[in-house]
């Protein structure tokens, strides 16, 4: 495991809650909190995340802090761990890890792009921090004295529920063209009732509402420009706010591949999830070919089986594997200022998509092989298959798309993305 343990060039400003814990003890929390999770996977989905008890499991246990710098109360460990931590969620429960993983890493991003000032004033005095980030720009922001006035209505805001903050995307008004990324306080937002239930096909318990703001004063040092998930390279010669304050090159805050697979760990956590249903199945089943049989000695079942198993490895190799590349980028700018390339970030993004489309395959194959049971609504292997679809339908997991994108940067033409250039 490479795993990232920088510590900060300052000493801490809010005392990190447990200065002894590792990612060991983190994934085993995780663990230790699946059959909850799994217990409540009905009344979750119902009512659009999960429920504020297993909320305040996951803040006792940290898991809102893994990427938080520890100036500022986290616990600094890299993206390998927060994946790692958030496979082991979406085992338990792939919609409640994706609520979580979305809502609970955004402290990267602040740690990454905000000045110290707001760094300090968005995790508080005692640096709780939880922010969904959309970073569309659904909303305008209307220059004033000190700062702007916010007005908008964000969608897709994933892991809001329990949010402290909200992170979105506006445009300037009058419009120039330029955009913002900004941060409000939860007093700042009105959070919509629009998930849960059967609003949508799948990942039902991810938090998922709408958001809207209505003339909200944004303070100056609350807006940053954060063109195309700091994917260019222009002006990392003297790093970012992060770099320069933690002393920790992860903080050059690139978000492409990063983003993406904050969104594929729920996705193979969902691939281990139906491997344990389909392996329950597996022991309990006879064969309708050879009643004599049970399914765990038949090739029709085995095979499924294991090809769904050797795929989800995969997935989580590769899965980590981008945490791991990304983590080596940053350390060779670190060293020698080499910055990373447009290309460099949309190759990351595309191996992501690669573990995604294994983990939901995976699902789908288990799916398909388990005959008419999981069609069931009370069955989890039904939940787990509509899950992936939903993530097969985001915009950034279109594949194809974006293979287009990489192949022309890799041949220096420009990518399709306004303002993005290799």
């Amino acid at each position: 495991m490479n795993l990232d343990l920088s510590t900060t060039a300052r000493p801490a400003t809010i005392p990190v809650p447990e200065p002894g814990l590792t990612p060991d003890q983190l994934f085993d929390r995780a663990i230790a909190l699946r059959p909850l999770l799994r217990q409540q996977q009905d009344e979750a989905d119902e009512r659009g995340c999960y429920a504020p008890e297993t909320h305040q499991a996951f803040l006792r246990a940290g898991f809102y802090r893994i990427t938080q710098p520890r100036l500022f109360g986290g616990y600094e460990f890299d993206l390998e761990t927060s994946y790692r931590l958030i496979v082991e969620v979406s085992r338990g429960h792939p919609a409640a890890g994706w609520c979580l993983s979305l809502g609970g890493s955004h402290a990267y991003v602040v740690g990454s792009h905000w000045p110290e000032q707001a760094q300090r004033e968005l995790f508080g005095a005692d640096g709780h921090f939880i922010a969904p980030h959309r970073p569309a720009t659904m909303g305008t922001l209307r220059p004033v004295a000190g700062g702007y006035i916010l007005n908008g209505q964000w969608n897709y805001c994933s892991g809001i529920p329990y949010a402290t903050h909200l992170l979105c995307g506006a445009l300037l008004d009058p419009p120039t063209g330029e955009a913002r990324q900004v941060v409000v306080p939860r007093a700042a937002f009105q959070i919509l009732d629009d998930w849960g239930g059967d609003r949508t096909l799948g990942m039902r318990a991810s938090g998922s509402n709408s958001a809207r703001v209505t003339d909200a004063f944004v303070p100056d040092n609350m807006a940053v420009r954060l063109d195309w998930m700091a994917a260019r390279p222009d002006g990392m010669e003297h790093g970012t706010p992060g770099t320069r304050l933690h002393n920790n090159p992860m903080y050059l805050g690139r978000l492409m591949g990063p983003y993406h697979c904050s969104l594929v760990a729920p996705v193979v956590g969902a691939a281990w999830a139906a491997l344990d249903e389909f392996e329950a199945l597996m022991l309990a089943n006879r064969s309708l070919a050879d009643p004599s049989l049970p399914w765990a000695d038949h090739p029709d079942y085995l095979r499924p089986f294991g090809q769904a198993l050797a795929m989800t490895e995969a997935a989580e190799t590769i899965l980590y594997g981008v945490a791991q590349r990304y983590m080596d980028y940053c350390r060779r700018w670190q060293r020698d200022r080499t910055p990373i390339s447009v290309e460099d970030n949309l190759r990351l993004w595309a191996l992501a998509q690669q573990a995604g489309g294994l983990g939901r395959q995976a699902v789908e194959l288990l799916f398909q092989n388990a005959l008419s049971a999981p069609t069931r609504k009370a069955s989890r292997l039904q939940r787990y298959f509509r899950d992936v679809a939903m993530y097969n339908s985001h915009i950034s997991a279109l594949q194809l798309n974006h293979a287009t994108y990489v192949a022309r940067a890799h041949f220096g033409r420009p990518t399709g993305f306004r303002g993005l250039q290799p």
